[in-house]
């Protein structure tokens, strides 16, 4: 079926539905007479006359009748799809899906969904939590977070917080045993917990000195999908981890943690949202962005 075709089914049905041409018109966001050009074309298709038309009423002829028998269930469907949809447009409502590192859920993400959440109820937000830098638009995520360094330029970026450094940490009893690093390349004859995906293991370290970057490429006895569970097990004196200082900072001032090669460590400057330029933003990301703003603000 074509989409001329449809629009005349469509329109058989509301000015059957409002007895009206110029409501059911309205509600197509279409003319009258483009109402009724829709009605004549179907009209001429299947060969037969389905209104009759006075200058006071407009009723189904008994083909008409027949046909909207067994026809008008569908188009009611259709109908309240459109209507649907149409609300969609016009509120910030339906699933907003996110695509986040681990890390930024707990310090940051947690309490901007939580209280996005309360304040529009209609919207339900999914968060898909992983590190690797994919095209998360072609999966079907409407926005992502990452940091400034892995960007694409030809996308819409809101800075959330930075600049952040990435750091070197481990619990003190682990230096205790096996003492502290004094360069990044000691960290070859250190237990170092990676963070990885199948075959992509995420184990060249990234330094900066003088402003030159450099990588060593690191080893251990862990390797972990999660990154959080990566600096749990740093916690607990497995080996050294590689985080965002933000996210370890706490545990620093606890005592639980020490940084280590502190001098070596790069900066970025820092985390964005980041969604495609489009020439228009669905509402329910578009209250998300408003609402990331207001709570920054508050910050």
């Amino acid at each position: 079926m074509d989409k001329n075709q449809l629009d005349g089914l469509l329109a058989l049905k509301l000015v059957t539905d409002k007895r009206n041409f110029t409501a059911a018109a309205q509600a197509l966001r279409v003319s009258p007479s483009a109402i009724s050009k829709m009605i004549r074309q179907l009209e001429t298709r299947l060969g037969v006359t389905l209104l009759t038309r006075t200058t006071r009423t407009t009723s189904l002829t008994e083909a008409g009748e027949r046909f909207l028998s067994q026809a008008g269930p569908a188009l009611e469907q259709i109908l309240a799809a459109m209507e649907d949809a149409g609300s969609l447009a016009e509120k910030p409502a339906g699933r907003l899906r996110l695509n986040a590192p681990q890390m930024i859920y707990p310090n940051f993400l947690k309490a901007v969904v939580s209280s996005f959440t309360r304040k529009y109820p209609d919207v339900s937000v999914e968060i898909f939590l992983e590190n690797a830098a994919t095209d998360i638009f072609e999966r079907g995520f409407d926005a992502g977070i990452r940091v400034s360094d892995i960007l694409a330029k030809d996308m819409v970026a809101l800075k959330l917080f930075g600049p952040i450094q990435w750091v070197v940490a481990g619990a003190p009893g682990y230096f205790d045993q096996f003492g502290r690093p004094n360069h990044p390349k000691d960290l070859l004859s250190h237990n170092c917990i990676c963070v990885g995906v199948g075959n992509r293991v995420y184990d060249g370290w990234e330094f900066e000195l003088k402003g030159k970057a450099f990588e060593v490429q690191v080893r251990g006895s862990l390797i972990l999908n999660n990154s959080l569970l990566a600096l749990d097990a740093a916690l607990d004196g497995v080996g050294l981890v590689y985080s965002t200082e933000d996210l370890i900072i706490d545990k620093v001032k606890a005592g639980s943690l020490e940084i280590v090669l502190g001098e070596y460590a790069p900066s970025s400057t820092g985390y964005y949202l980041y969604y495609p330029q489009r020439s228009q933003v669905h509402p329910k990301l578009r209250a998300f962005i408003e609402h990331v703003k207001a709570y920054q603000k508050l910050k």
